[in-house]
Parts: C-alpha cells; sequence; structure tokens
C-alpha cells in the first residue's frame, strides 16, 4: 500500500469521573500520509490524541504499532515510539530564548557535561531556514508574537524526528504565508514517510491538506474514509448528525427596548492581533441572543470585556441608551451587568464559604447597615431566591462544596440576580453539570428573559445556542462572522459560520 498503517486503536474506552470521553474507538493511523480529524468542541479528539502521545492512558482498548501491541506510560514512552505533538495550547517558555525552547529537555551536549550552545543554535537556524522563517535562535520566545511561537512549537517537535507527527489546531495563529508554508513542510514529511495526524476546525484546510478523515461526535467515530470525494457538507452531517433537530424554545414573549449595545469592542491579545476584533451588536430586555463559537473564537474574551475585566479594552458601550463609561468591574455592576463565569469553581464561587455567604458575595452593601450587616435581611433574601431558583439544599450555612455542580451553578446564577442586573452574561452555564441539571438552568433563563431581564450567553455546544437563543451570533477569530434569527437558523449553518477564515455571510445577517 501506498500508505501502510502505522499505528492502531482498538476498541478505544477513556473514562473520566461522569464523563465517557471515547467509545470504543477503532482508528487507524496511515504513514505518509496526512490523517485528518475533525469533530466539534467535546467530541474526544484531543483525547484520542493525548492517548497516542502518552499523555492519558485507556481505559479499555488497545494500541498496535506495526501490528505489535504497544502501551505508553507517558510521554517519553511515547517519543521514544517516534512520537511527537504540537498541541493546541502552546507550551513554550517565554523567559527562554527559541533555541533553549526547541531543546529543553533533549539539550545536546559536550561529553554529557555541558550544554553544546553553539550546536543548538546551529540546528536551530537549520530548522528556522526549513521552516522558511529568520527567527534568531537568541530571542527571547516573550517577544515575538503568536504565529511565530507557533513556528516554534512546530520546530520543536520537527528536531525530534518523530515518524508519527500531531498537529493540533496548528494554523489558529498563523498567517496564510505562514500556513502556505507549513504545508509545505508536510508535504516534505510525507514524502519521508511521516504520519501525520492533523486536527482544525478549518473544513476547507482540511479538505486542501488531508488524504484520510476521520469525524468524532461525542467521543465515537461517525466516518472515517480516505479523503476523496470529501466535501463540507459530508463533515458538517458526520459532525453534527444527519437530521436537523428542532429546539425551539418553550416560552414566547413579547421584548422590551434595547438595553444593552456594544460597538466596535475590541481586545489587543498578548504577542498581537485583535483577541476581540470590531464586535459590535445589540441585546433588547427579554431577549436571549446566544454568542456560538469554537475555543479562541473570542467569545469569553468578549463577555470580560463588557464586565470590564480588561481597562485596555476599546469601543463603546451602552445600557438602555445611556453610555456605560465606569470601567471598573464594580461600576460595571453598580450600572446593572452581571456576570456568570466559564469556571464557577475558581472564579465564581469560595468553595470554603457557606451557601448564603457566596450567594450574597456580590451585594453586600444591601444589606448594611451603617458599620454592621443586617443578617436577618441577608437570610430572607438568600431563602427567596434559593426558593426562585429551586436550589436543592439543606441548610443555607452549609459550605457551597457541599452541592452538586448543577446547584452550584444556580447558587453563581443567584448571586448575580441579586445585584438587579438589567444584562446578565453567561459564560457556558451547562458546563460540567448533568442533563437534568442542564434543564433546570434553561428553565431559569427562559423565566428570567420573561421577567424582562436582557440575556447574553457563550456557549461550544450547538443543541444548548439552538435551544435557547432567540437570536444566535457566530463568532470566529475575535469577529463576527454570522448571525442568525431562530426561525431561520439551522445546525448546519450556524456551524459553517463558525469555522475559521470565514466572512462575514452578510445574506444570513438579521437586523
Amino acid at each position: 500500500m501506498d500508505h501502510p498503517v502505522g499505528l492502531q486503536i482498538r476498541g478505544g474506552v477513556k473514562v473520566y469521573p461522569g464523563t465517557r470521553a471515547l467509545k470504543s474507538v477503532d482508528f487507524d493511523l496511515r504513514m505518509g500520509a496526512v490523517n485528518v480529524l475533525v469533530g466539534e468542541n467535546g467530541a474526544g479528539k484531543s483525547t484520542m490524541m493525548k492517548v497516542i502521545a502518552g499523555v492519558e492512558q485507556l481505559t479499555e482498548g488497545r494500541i498496535l504499532m506495526n501490528g505489535q501491541e504497544v502501551q505508553f506510560r507517558g510521554t517519553e514512552d511515547a517519543r521514544r515510539h517516534g512520537i511527537g505533538i504540537v498541541f493546541q495550547e502552546l507550551n513554550l517558555f517565554p523567559n527562554m530564548t527559541v533555541a533553549e525552547n526547541i531543546f529543553i529537555g533533549r539539550e545536546i551536549t559536550r561529553g554529557g557535561v555541558d550544554i553544546d550552545m553553539a550546536a543548538q543554535r546551529a540546528e536551530t537556524r537549520r530548522l528556522m531556514q526549513r521552516l522558511e522563517h529568520d527567527i534568531d535562535p537568541d530571542t527571547l520566545v516573550g517577544e515575538l508574537r503568536v504565529g511565530q511561537q507557533q513556528i516554534i512549537e512546530i520546530a520543536k517537535s520537527l528536531a525530534q524526528d518523530a515518524r508519527i507527527l500531531i498537529l493540533d489546531e496548528p494554523t489558529s495563529a498563523l498567517s496564510a504565508a505562514e500556513v502556505d508554508i507549513l504545508f509545505r513542510v508536510i508535504a516534505e514529511l510525507k514524502r519521508d514517510g511521516v504520519g501525520i495526524v492533523y486536527i482544525s476546525h478549518r473544513l476547507e484546510e482540511l479538505i486542501r491538506i488531508g488524504d484520510y478523515i476521520t469525524v468524532l461526535r461525542d467521543g465515537a467515530i461517525t466516518g472515517a474514509r480516505s479523503m476523496e470525494g470529501v466535501d463540507v457538507p459530508w463533515i458538517v452531517r458526520n459532525m453534527i448528525g444527519e437530521a436537523s433537530k428542532d429546539f425551539a424554545k418553550e416560552v414566547d414573549h413579547p421584548y422590551g427596548d434595547e438595553i444593552f449595545r456594544a460597538e466596535d469592542v475590541c481586545l489587543p491579545r498578548a504577542g498581537g492581533g485583535l483577541a476581540v476584533d470590531h464586535v459590535s451588536l445589540s441585546l433588547r430586555a427579554g431577549e436571549i441572543v446566544g454568542i456560538y463559537g469554537l475555543m479562541g473564537a473570542g467569545r469569553s474574551e468578549f463577555l470580560e470585556c463588557v464586565i470590564g475585566r480588561h481597562a485596555h479594552a476599546t469601543g463603546r458601550m451602552f445600557i438602555a441608551g445611556a453610555p456605560l463609561t465606569d470601567r471598573s468591574i464594580a461600576g460595571r455592576i453598580a450600572r446593572g451587568i452581571a456576570l456568570i463565569p466559564e469556571d464557577r469553581k475558581n472564579d465564581g464561587l469560595i468553595q470554603l464559604a457557606t451557601i448564603r455567604e457566596n450567594m450574597t458575595l456580590s451585594s453586600l452593601g444591601l444589606f448594611t447597615r451603617f458599620f454592621h450587616m443586617d443578617l436577618g435581611a441577608e437570610r430572607r433574601s438568600v431563602a427567596d431566591f434559593v426558593k426562585r431558583l429551586t436550589v436543592k439544599i439543606a441548610s443555607m450555612e452549609n459550605p457551597v462544596s457541599s452541592l452538586s455542580g448543577g446547584n452550584q451553578q444556580k447558587v453563581v446564577i443567584g448571586k448575580a440576580l441579586m445585584t438587579g442586573p438589567k444584562v446578565l452574561l453567561m459564560d457556558e452555564p451547562s458546563r460540567g453539570i448533568d442533563i437534568g441539571a442542564k434543564a433546570e438552568v434553561f428553565r431559569t433563563m427562559r423565566q428570567l428573559a420573561a421577567q424582562g431581564l436582557g440575556i447574553l450567553f457563550v456557549t461550544s455546544d450547538l443543541e444548548e445556542v439552538m435551544a435557547l437563543s432567540d437570536r444566535i451570533i457566530v463568532m470566529s477569530e475575535g469577529r463576527i462572522t454570522g448571525e442568525f434569527d431562530r426561525s431561520v437558523a439551522t445546525d448546519t449553518a450556524v456551524v459553517a459560520a463558525s469555522a475559521p477564515g470565514q466572512a462575514r455571510p452578510e445574506q444570513e445577517l438579521v437586523a
């Protein structure tokens, strides 16, 4: 065969507490070819690659190389078998030089006594020449822009002479010219017989570069074949299923006037570029607007700009038509904005504090009388919100860590609502909670909207954004790339708009 199978997973199962990340996966990695891997966020792509790279071990199943069963107990085991990986999250030391980063842990030494810096610099120059980049080996990595840092990550793997190379979103920070260079390097590696696993959300890019394709959905493989004849609709069908589901909202209610507007919001990214790139949107009272996009699309960063977390963000914002000029978080809360963060355990709750203390944390001023807290008023208010949100608790004096994930999320929602917001920002509101708790959180969101609250929420779950939103805004690479009314939104159109490199589809926009 032109592309013999170099590595196989058979019956691969990976279980984490509370979730089955891989479900009886059978995967063939072909040598001298680009094996593209695609799926939504949470589909299991990264888990499968971490298993191959020795970062994680299978709960059940086998890994075979050239027909022989192997076990990778760590990344060193995988590296000894010729497997290298370039992670999506850059794994570099900003206070060290380019050469030091490339050879860290594998330094070139003179007789095993001291590091041969001259040899490392020379090899780094050779790698940079191969990657068509003129980067000085003695430059500190922290001084490079993100795209150049991505090139350094790729150079690290090339320096290891890997026979199997895993590239996880390698072009996410690269310019078009740098992408062309990377593709030339990949073609060279293929000619040398290297087997490449290529993960990307850029669907057109996958068709351009791939020889074989594997599609994952909810931890299971839904499609695996040669790339010949594959088009974007085939990939989307296998990613999200054949049938478009009907996720009409349960309760319709009239919207009020515009409650929030953002104009040309920008947030510079460390290393260059914009994490949020001239984003403008509006929200009406009683409306639920969902922002959908992939990891790194700039969705969470936009919510952080709205709540005032980034003082260097630019743009204009308005609450009920009045300019929002206060740049502090406390000032934004006072003007009627509340944020429910993505990481509720670290950013939303104090785990050792009681349920009562957590719920009133953002609104303590309501319960102070001169120099003292009115504990009776605080308890009555917390009891009211516990009842309204149906939080299942034995006592409000129990630590919040004693609650289930869904009830902890309701405490975070209660904490936000006690500030009396006009606009509620929710970042991944159902992350890490079970399906029953998810349904309760969704019901709560609908009830709040019916009461006139404007809700702007971020999610990477397609079903969730289709189920909850009155309007769907799609973001990619820091920009808005699509906007759909729920009456015309389809899952295929939303997924297509979220792919990086998309132009904003003006014909789909809804005023």
